[in-house]
Parts: C-alpha cells; sequence; structure tokens
C-alpha cells in the first residue's frame, strides 16, 4: 500500500518464506532485551526477575498482541524505552547495546510517521530537560539521541527510494487528518460550504458521506468509485489544508476531544480482524504459500474474542495511567528517582502520542493500546523497588 512504510515492509518481505513466523519472532526478541536493559539499568538484572515481569505483562496488559500481530505497533512502545536508555542511561549501556539501541531508534521511528512524531516529541521533551543546571542528559546523549532519529528519517527516504524510486516521505497524513474531519463532521460541512466547486469529485457525494472514518476508508463504495488513496489523494489534503484554516475554533475543539478520547482508548484486540479483504488480496497476490496457514488462524475463523481479556486488561491499563502522575508525586524517595524518569518519559509519550493521533488522526484503541503497556510497566518497577530497596546486581 502507498501509505505503508516501506521500511517494516521489507521486514515483513524477510519473513514471507517462512510463513512471516521470523518476524514475529523478531519482534518478541527485541521487546524481551529491550526490557531486559530496562530492568537491569534500574538495578534488576537477574533473569528471575525478567521472567516475572515479562510473564506479568504478558498477564495482564496487551503487550503480548502487540508483539505477536504483523502490524508495526510494538516499535512504537520499544522505541519509547529505547530513547529513554540512550537518553537517560547511556552509561550504564555497553557499547554494543548502545549500538543496538540507537539502530532500534532508527527503525522505530521508520516503521511508522506516528511512531517517528512521538518519538521525535520525546526527544525535544529531553532537550528541554537538558537546559536544567542538574539535567542527567549529556550533550553527548542529546547528540545520539539525534543521529538515532536523522538515521530513521534517512531510512525512510532511502527505502521508499530503493523500492519505488521515489525520494519521499511515507505518504497518508493528510488522508488521515481528512479522516478524522470527517468522523468529525468537518469534512461535510466544508464541502457543503464550498461545493460546487470543479476541483471536488466528492461534492456530487456530500450527503452520503458516511461520519466513520474507517467505514469510507476500508468498505465505503464512494471510496473505491473514486479511486480510493490514489484518485482522492491530492482532494483529501486540499480539504483537510482548507478547512483547518476555514474552521479554526472547530479544528481546536475537535483535536482536544480526540486527544482526551484517545487517552482513555486503549483496549486489547483492536486490528485482530478477520475481515481484512485488502491483505487477503494482497497475500493471495505476493505471498500464495502462507494461504494454507492462514485461513486456518483462529483469528480468521472468527473464534478469537476480546471481552473477557479486556475485562482485565482496560481497568488495570486505565489504572498504570492515572499511577503515573501519583508515581511523579508521591514517591519522592532517593531509591524510586529512576523510576521516576521512567515515569516522566512514558507520560510525555502518552500524552504525545494522544496529540498526535488527535490532530493526524481519529482515536482508536490500538493507537492507545501500543503505547499504554509502558504505564504498566513503570508501576511494576513502582512496585519492586517498594519491595526492594536493595538493588539486585
Amino acid at each position: 500500500m502507498p501509505s505503508r512504510a516501506v521500511a517494516y515492509g521489507l521486514i515483513l518481505l524477510g519473513g514471507a518464506p517462512a510463513n512471516f513466523w521470523p518476524v514475529l519472532a523478531l519482534q518478541s526478541a527485541l521487546t524481551v532485551w529491550v526490557l531486559h536493559l530496562v530492568l537491569r539499568v534500574h538495578g534488576y538484572g537477574r533473569p528471575w526477575i525478567l521472567f516475572g515481569v515479562v510473564t506479568a505483562l504478558c498477564a495482564l496488559t496487551t503487550l503480548p498482541w502487540l508483539s505477536a500481530i504483523l502490524l508495526t505497533d510494538i516499535f512504537c512502545g520499544i522505541g519509547v524505552l529505547a530513547l529513554y536508555l540512550v537518553m537517560l542511561h547511556g552509561d550504564a549501556l555497553r557499547r554494543a547495546e548502545y549500538a543496538g539501541l540507537i539502530a532500534l531508534i532508527a527503525v522505530s521511528g521508520a516503521t511508522h510517521s506516528a511512531t517517528y512524531a512521538l518519538l521525535l516529541a520525546l526527544f525535544a521533551g529531553m532537550l528541554i530537560l537538558h537546559t536544567r543546571l542538574d539535567s542527567p542528559i549529556t550533550l553527548t546523549r542529546l547528540r545520539d539521541g539525534g543521529i538515532a532519529l536523522t538515521l530513521g528519517a534517512l531510512l525512510v527516504f532511502a527505502t521508499d527510494w530503493g523500492v519505488s524510486g521515489r525520494f519521499a516521505w511515507t505518504p497518508g497524513g493528510a488522508a488521515l487528518s481528512f479522516g478524522r474531519m470527517l468522523q468529525d463532521g468537518i469534512v461535510t460541512r466544508y464541502l457543503n460550504d464550498r461545493c460546487p466547486d470543479p476541483r471536488f469529485k466528492l461534492c456530487d457525494y456530500r450527503n452520503e458521506l458516511p461520519l466513520d472514518a474507517d467505514a469510507f476508508f476500508w468498505g465505503d463504495p464512494i471510496f473505491n468509485k473514486l479511486g480510493r488513496f490514489a484518485g482522492l489523494g491530492q482532494e483529501m489534503q486540499t480539504i483537510a489544508l482548507e478547512s483547518a484554516a476555514a474552521y479554526p475554533g472547530l479544528q481546536f475543539k475537535s483535536v482536544v476531544a480526540d486527544t482526551a478520547r484517545q487517552l482513555i482508548e486503549v483496549r486489547s484486540g483492536e486490528g485482530v480482524l478477520n475481515t481484512i479483504w485488502h491483505t487477503y488480496a494482497i497475500i493471495e497476490k505476493f505471498t500464495p504459500w502462507t494461504l494454507p496457514g492462514m485461513h486456518a488462524a483462529h483469528q480468521q475463523r472468527g473464534q478469537l474474542h476480546f471481552e473477557a481479556i479486556n475485562a482485565l486488561h482496560y481497568p488495570l491499563a486505565l489504572l498504570a495511567l492515572a499511577a503515573l502522575p501519583a508515581i511523579l508525586l508521591l514517591l519522592r524517595q532517593e531509591r524510586f528517582a529512576a523510576v521516576r524518569e521512567l515515569a516522566a518519559t512514558v507520560a510525555v509519550a502518552v500524552l504525545a502520542n494522544a496529540a498526535i493521533c488527535g490532530v493526524f488522526s481519529n482515536p482508536h484503541d490500538r493507537y492507545g493500546a501500543r503505547i499504554v503497556w509502558l504505564a504498566s510497566l513503570t508501576l511494576l518497577l513502582a512496585f519492586v523497588t517498594a519491595l526492594r530497596p536493595t538493588k539486585f546486581d
């Protein structure tokens, strides 16, 4: 798809001959590795502690679903942790680990534009923190974080050029913003105010547009008839840009409401579907040998359900989010200093993720779930630190 990052597509391509299992193994291994480094720099490097934390995260959070699906979402969370480690705990890392984390930051940013924007926002926050006299972030760490993000941007351009022959950023941002405005009624108002306008094919269908971005992009006959992203890309971009200028108050209200909604839309399971007709067509065309496994999967037979899972995951996720400010404000003892740093990092990441989705997309549980497990990790670390004031080597 033209709106998907080439970098992650190449990762999928590498795992395609083995039914994509190497991709899932890679995602899981990277996640465990990063969690191991986080625990070690906090003083809890023993294997049984890592086993306990990973087991708890697998049982109580959406983490195993993120690492076990062929989507870029897992790279959002581990990319945040990698940047945290490089910027705040670089001295505790071995040279190979440090280099590996820089590469992971670059790859994570290159897999999705929203992840890159999130890492950039987090880096900006750390740059502000650096101005404090007692800041733990040195110029060397800022330099290396900047190098990692620069490499990520270069990777986007290089992979796009290598595969498609164009030297451009991954497209699709304007379409997602259009989707938010469509869902919030701004597109309909804009078209009613402007049409008839020869620039817009959507004028003829303005009274038939759904107020649901997903329904429009992934199954609406109007969108298909007008050429989908290729046929409507420029039109959607024009409408998004011009309506942003035409209705600033309405846009602000929409962004604030969608950001607030995104903060609490963190349920597990969105994206684990058996109705992705476009994916079926792509697999049948390019990797037909994977069809038997795909059709045999519980997911494709409608046998995966998340009601019971979310009866546990969702309230625990909200509890973990609420615990972040409590950790920052209440756990003032010296032994919690590193936990407070992690809590501040995760809090900024959660807020930035919600704002990015509020501006450039519309709220989805998937977008919140990809980052909320970091709050659960932080709460677990606070709990372990409270129980074990003496750190383990």
